[in-house]
């Protein structure tokens, strides 16, 4: 049972500072439509960044904004800075650049870095955007030239699975899979753009068929919906099956903006479990605690 590979939203900053001088930055092409997202092609001028992520040196994010569109994705907090109108979920920057950046960056540093690097931290490198433009891809095809750097890639996409061939490459390299539930149903409401459940275990066994190390990240617990000992039994048992053994969790953090829109979710979809979610949010540390103490116990001997 490992619990400390993330630790989840919260408990860290996620993306701060870079390898080099120079921030993101963008620079605007004409936009586009796709499937009624906004796209945009953007330039970047960092590609590989520190980051305050625990057990990790640096990450990367190809792309700004996320298609998948969770509800209770902490990350959304980057619509401030996106220059964007879109809510979160209906827009997309791809930093065309991407993998020549991190080449060069790569190329010029005076020492080779090493460390662990977590690829999507703040959007999904595996979103349904990346089979077209495959900046996730090519960015691995350079790192597999440097094995002082370990590769952790994060992701709810099976897409993951096209990149096999590169990830057997990588020195180290580890696929985290976050899976929040097996309900189809609460899933298509809650992160209606991501791979369905069953497809992301699915695709983690055959992962691990082919010697790549899997672990699971069940985050956020929702409160009334995900956290019930019912749904986490059942979705530990899944794992099991499979032979996933390295879970991690992370209770439900309250940011103001993941609130509201849980908030509007929960009376729409969940009006029965909306009177949970208001007791977690009028006491949510003390809450956390307890959701924690409790998913401790129902995962002890595993």
């Amino acid at each position: 049972m490992k619990n400390d590979r993330v630790r989840g939203p919260g408990t860290g900053s996620l993306g701060q500072g870079t390898l080099f001088d120079n921030d993101h930055t963008a620079e605007e092409s004409p936009e586009r439509s796709i499937s009624g997202v906004k796209v945009r092609d953007v330039n970047c001028r960092s590609a590989l960044n520190r980051t305050k992520i625990p057990g990790f040196d640096y990450c990367m994010n190809p792309y700004g904004g996320c298609t998948h569109g969770c509800v209770y994705c902490y990350a959304s907090f980057m619509c401030r800075f996106s220059g964007h109108e879109e809510k979160w979920g209906e827009y997309l920057d791809v930093k065309a650049n991407f993998p020549s950046i991190l080449a060069r960056q790569l190329e010029r540093s005076r020492t080779t870095p090493s460390g662990r690097v977590l690829l999507g931290t703040v959007t999904d490198a595996y979103q349904p955007a990346e089979s077209r433009y495959r900046l996730t891809r090519s960015s691995l095809e350079i790192l597999a030239g440097h094995p002082r750097m370990e590769v952790h890639v994060l992701t709810k996409s099976a897409l993951v699975r096209r990149d096999i061939p590169v990830l057997r490459k990588l020195k180290g390299c580890e696929v985290g899979f976050t899976i929040t539930t097996l309900d189809e149903g609460i899933a298509r409401i809650m992160e209606p753009g991501a791979s369905s459940p069953l497809l992301r275990i699915e695709t983690a066994e055959e992962l691990m068929k082919e010697g790549i190390p899997v672990w699971v990240f069940v985050a956020p617990l929702l409160p009334g919906l995900t956290d019930r000992k019912d749904s986490v039994l059942e979705l530990l048992a899944a794992l099991g099956e499979k032979g996933i053994r390295h879970v991690g969790f992370d209770p439900l953090n309250p940011y103001p903006a993941v609130i509201e829109r849980l908030r509007g979710t929960y009376r729409r979809h969940f009006p029965d479990q909306l009177v949970i979610l208001e007791e977690f949010i009028k006491q949510p540390r003390n809450l956390r605690r307890e959701t924690a103490k409790h998913f401790r116990r129902m995962t002890a001997g595993r």
